[in-house]
């Protein structure tokens, strides 16, 4: 009912004010009604109109603000909040709210929290199938290949060592594919040895010019930050490689005070007013997962940016 008598309590100011000033204004009505009376009374009920559309909107502006960021609010970007001032009916809906999005933010966390586990699992499983499954069956294939090309004889030898390249070659991808799904490297020899790898792998397929730096004073990150920062890395890679047309990439990992920031710019297209695609989704949640902070910056003169800052203090250190 707080949201009724405010609106009410507008009304009756407005009418209050109308009623005072026929009972206080030397005018009267006559039969019939005289042009300048007609033009009083039709002036009134404007001022009238006008005054309780004024104040009908500065009473109902906080609803306003609270309609748009209902429409506009994505829990992949924590933190936007409407402020509560007073009380009231309109202030309490605020508030509750803002509680609402306290309630949805960190259920959002948790499940993303046992997706990512549960697709990082299932990574592990597919690598270890493809190194220990496909792999092995590539490399039988290989020698055998190998052995039957040392005995066979011209032009069938060549014949053999032309699908004894193509099978080498297809069990390097396989094998790098497995490196992608699960990078070894992050869990045996740490994050920036990991990123070092994962920017030479880029450069060799892709051709383009990758210049990294990465600050020697790094404090210790728990295992599931490195892998969020390295899994956002090599998303940003991947984009920069579909879509971006660069010819040069900048990725830096650098220690700000409380915080660890890895950066990621290139000198493509950008991505304009596209919306975010799976890809940028998927770095937000993790980001989510972690606390991180992730900002992406785009121009078509300049190029795209992705930041994403990594707390080092608190639950995530």
């Amino acid at each position: 009912m707080f949201l009724f008598w405010r609106i009410f309590g507008l009304n009756a100011v407005v009418l209050g004010m109308a009623t005072a000033l026929l009972l206080l204004a030397p005018v009267t009505v006559s039969v019939p009604v005289v042009l300048t009376e007609a033009v009083i009374l039709v002036s009134g009920l404007v001022v009238m109109l006008v005054a309780n559309a004024a104040l009908l909107r500065i009473g109902l502006a906080p609803l306003d603000r609270l309609t748009r960021l209902m429409t506009t609010v994505d829990l992949l970007r924590p933190g936007q909040r409407l402020p509560v001032h007073g009380q009231g009916g309109v202030a309490e809906l605020i508030r509750t709210f803002n509680a609402m999005l306290d309630r949805l933010e960190a259920e959002r966390a948790a499940s993303s929290a046992r997706a990512l586990s549960a697709q990082e699992a299932e990574r592990r499983r597919i690598a270890r199938e493809l190194h220990d499954e496909v792999g092995q069956s590539m490399t039988a294939v290989l020698l055998e290949l190998k052995r039957a090309s040392d005995q066979a004889d011209d032009p069938l030898r060549g014949e053999l060592q032309q699908a004894q390249e193509i099978t080498r070659l297809s069990l390097d991808e396989v094998r790098r594919l497995a490196r992608r799904l699960r990078p070894g490297v992050l869990e045996d020899l740490g994050l920036v040895s990991a990123l070092t790898s994962l920017t030479a792998d880029f450069a060799t397929h892709t051709g383009l010019r990758v210049r990294r730096h990465f600050d020697p004073d790094l404090p210790p990150l728990a295992p599931q930050t490195e892998l969020v920062l390295y899994r956002v890395a090599q998303e940003g890679l991947t984009n920069v490689a579909r879509h971006a047309e660069a010819e040069r990439v900048e990725l830096s990992l650098r220690h700000t005070d409380g915080a660890v920031v890895l950066r990621l710019a290139d000198d493509g297209r950008g991505i304009g007013i596209a919306c975010e695609g799976a890809g940028i989704r998927g770095m937000r949640e993790r980001a989510l997962f972690v606390g991180a902070t992730l900002d992406i910056r785009s121009d078509p003169a300049s190029g795209t940016e992705v930041s994403l800052s990594v707390p080092t203090t608190g639950r995530h250190a």
